[in-house]
């Protein structure tokens, strides 16, 4: 998309002010620019047709269910990613609504994987024409980058995108929710079923404002579904059953896998000595990690002090792992709050311990919310694409620009949390990862206290109290510039990547307002 009326944000970017086909947009102006409690924010309510009595919502297949939901032309779908690179429910819901002749919708899951790949084949065919989402990666993120999308992506955060569910920025027309464990009437659940996934966010959002709500199981459980439910019955339209709706052992894949490497253990070695250092570890704290390898490693180191130290924490946050379940079990924390399962090993807790709690996205990371989790958050330890000598952070474009990757709840958490540490390898396969200037700010530096690599902690000037406390500790801390020139005496400076003035997407920051703009790689 051309010519497009843009501005400069707050940490210097060129944003538009208006685009085509979304109207005039709000640059970003800082993390907390809406959050002073001045701005004023209009959750809306939509009609809904009154559905007539049934005891039982099970339709005779997915096409019918379709064809019952008044799915037509130019609405917009939505899904969840609870099975991460396991899901089938997106593929087989596209293939079908293109088969009978559906078309220029507007495709919202909560994010994508590398399971769907279907969607980029979706948009050449005009099946979807508009995309917004947390996740682009695989051939998606290939074919936004590639331009050949008729209409900009809209990225948004965890949070943020249920901020948009409930002020109707993002108005959900049919919700396809999978659904591991269902009963006739619609109460399905993420803790039971030959496919759990565990935790179930950001299906109960989608399923509470969508107009239009089909659970699709492959385990179809007797009524009343016990004792754990997600969704509960009078939110859900259908039901639908069918062969198999993923594989969960692909749940804990990619971005969700603890690492093994070497470099990237140190690197969590160091995160949890800078935490230590901080004095945030101590009784009552709260603690969450985001994806990446050495950041969920640092629950391990996090769990064994809190053991030896007799510390007992409050509550962990977020995507919760078998490390996290242990720390509970163990009496480390009182509680789990649990967004979306990062592994198998989780599902059991959530389905049997007190207090492992599964909330809904909005009270994880909605910043316009009464108060949300992250908001009340003391530790994070986050990861990253790339990151630049403005602490800025890039979890979304790879070195050669293009998609690949999620903004999740990284910009929720970092600006929630009384201590942010985003961790990064120093270089990937030879190129740095620490720039003069990101290709695409997801989490404004100014909101990040530390960069930790393994050749060193890069703490933010604006955090002085970090910096002593860490030099104290005898921790390898370097002026982020410094760091960057080290780092760049073995990779060498990398050649930029060449972007043309067509706009692919835009990045909207968690409270609304655009922090950055993607453009069609050359």
């Amino acid at each position: 998309m051309r010519n497009a009326k843009m501005t400069v944000n707050s940490i210097g970017r060129e944003v538009p002010a208006a685009l085509e086909g979304f109207g005039s947009l709000a640059p970003y102006g800082g993390p907390w620019s809406r959050l002073e409690g001045d701005y004023v924010w209009t959750p809306t309510l939509y009609p809904r047709k009154i559905a007539a009595p049934t005891s039982c919502k099970v339709a005779p297949n997915l096409e019918k269910a379709i064809e019952r939901s008044g799915l037509r032309d130019g609405m917009t779908i939505s899904f969840h990613h609870h099975l991460r690179n396991g899901d089938a429910v997106v593929e087989m819901t596209l293939s079908l609504i293109e088969r009978m002749g559906i078309k220029n919708l507007t495709l919202a899951p909560s994010s994508l994987g590398e399971s769907h790949d279907c969607v980029a084949d979706a948009i050449r065919r005009g099946v979807v024409t508009r995309l917004n989402t947390s996740g682009v990666r695989g051939e998606v993120g290939r074919a936004i980058s590639a331009g050949e999308t008729e209409y900009p992506v809209i990225i948004r955060s965890h949070g943020g995108r249920a901020r948009a569910i409930e002020e109707g920025s993002l108005h959900i027309d049919v919700a396809f929710l999978a659904a591991p464990a269902c009963d006739r009437l619609g109460n399905f659940t993420g803790a039971a079923g030959k496919n759990a996934c565990g935790a179930m966010g950001y299906a109960m959002l989608d399923a509470r404002y969508a107009d239009h709500v089909i659970a699709v199981t492959d385990d179809l459980v007797e009524y009343p579904l016990a004792p754990r439910i997600s969704v509960h019955q009078y939110l859900v339209d259908q039901v639908v059953e069918v062969d198999s709706i993923g594989d969960p052992s692909k749940i804990a894949t990619g971005a969700t896998r603890v690492t093994r490497d070497p470099v990237q253990l140190h690197i969590a070695d160091l995160a949890f000595r800078l935490l230590k250092a901080s004095g945030m570890l101590k009784n009552g704290c709260s603690f969450q990690t985001g994806g990446g390898g050495p950041s969920l490693a640092a629950a391990r180191y996090v769990r064994d002090y809190m053991k030896a130290e007799g510390i007992r924490g409050s509550y962990c946050i977020g995507g919760i792992t078998g490390y996290m379940v242990s720390m509970l079990e163990e009496g480390l924390f009182d509680a789990l709050f649990d967004v979306q399962s990062f592994d198998s090993a989780v599902t059991s807790s959530l389905a049997n311990n007190p207090g492992h709690m599964e909330v809904d996205v909005s009270c994880y990371a909605n910043p316009f919310n009464k108060g949300c989790l992250v908001n009340d958050l003391d530790v994070v330890i986050l990861a990253a694409l790339d990151t630049d000598v403005d602490f800025n952070v890039d979890v979304l474009t790879g070195h050669d620009g293009v998609l690949r990757g999620a903004s999740g709840g990284h910009s929720d958490t970092a600006a929630g949390a009384k201590l942010t540490v985003v961790t990064v390898p120093s270089m990937r396969n030879g190129v740095p990862s620490i720039r003069e200037r990101v290709q695409t700010v997801v989490t404004p530096g100014e909101t990040v206290d530390a960069i930790v690599t393994e050749r060193g902690i890069a703490i933010n000037p604006l955090r002085e109290d970090i910096a002593k406390l860490a030099s104290d500790a005898g921790l390898p801390v370097m002026d982020i510039r410094k760091l960057k020139a080290d780092i760049e005496k073995i990779t060498g400076v990398p050649e930029e990547v060449n972007f043309s003035d067509e706009i692919t997407g835009i990045v909207e920051y968690r409270d609304g307002t655009i922090i950055d703009t993607i453009r069609k790689v050359l």
